[in-house]
C-alpha cells in the first residue's frame, strides 16, 4: 500500500488487504516523528469499494492498541470505486500513521497510502 503505485485492481497490482476480522488494522512506521499534514488513500476498482467506508486515519507516537489509540486525524465515510482522497491532518506529530475500520466482520483494503509533512519533529 505504500510502493507508490495507486494500482486498482487487489487480484493483479498488489493492493494491500487484511481477512477478515474485528478491528482489521493497518500500520505505517515513519521511524522518525514527522509533523503530517495530509494522507491520501486510493480505493480499489475493481469490486467492494464500500469495504473503506468508516476507515480512521490515527497518527501519534504510541503503540498502545497496536497505535490504534493514536488521536484520530480522519474518518473515511467514503472514497468512490477508483478514486484517492486527500485527508488534512492540520499538522498532527506522530511517527505512526494507523487505519483501522472499527467493527465485527470487516476487510480492510488499500490500494495506496501516502502521507505527507514536514521532516523530521
Amino acid at each position: 500500500a505504500i510502493d507508490g503505485n495507486r494500482g486498482l485492481y487487489q487480484l493483479f497490482t498488489g493492493c494491500s488487504s487484511t481477512i477478515t476480522e474485528t478491528n482489521p488494522w493497518w500500520r505505517l512506521d515513519l521511524h522518525e516523528v514527522y509533523r503530517v499534514n495530509e494522507v491520501v488513500i486510493t480505493n480499489r476498482k475493481d469490486c467492494c469499494a464500500d469495504r473503506i467506508n468508516g476507515v480512521e486515519i490515527h497518527i501519534g507516537n504510541s503503540l498502545e492498541n497496536n497505535g490504534n489509540n493514536n488521536p484520530i486525524c480522519a474518518v473515511i465515510p467514503a472514497i468512490p470505486a477508483g478514486e484517492s482522497y486527500s485527508y488534512s491532518c492540520g499538522g498532527m506529530d506522530g511517527r505512526y500513521v494507523n487505519l483501522i475500520i472499527p467493527g465485527d466482520m470487516k476487510i480492510l483494503t488499500l490500494c495506496e497510502v501516502e502521507v505527507y509533512g514536514e521532516g523530521v519533529i
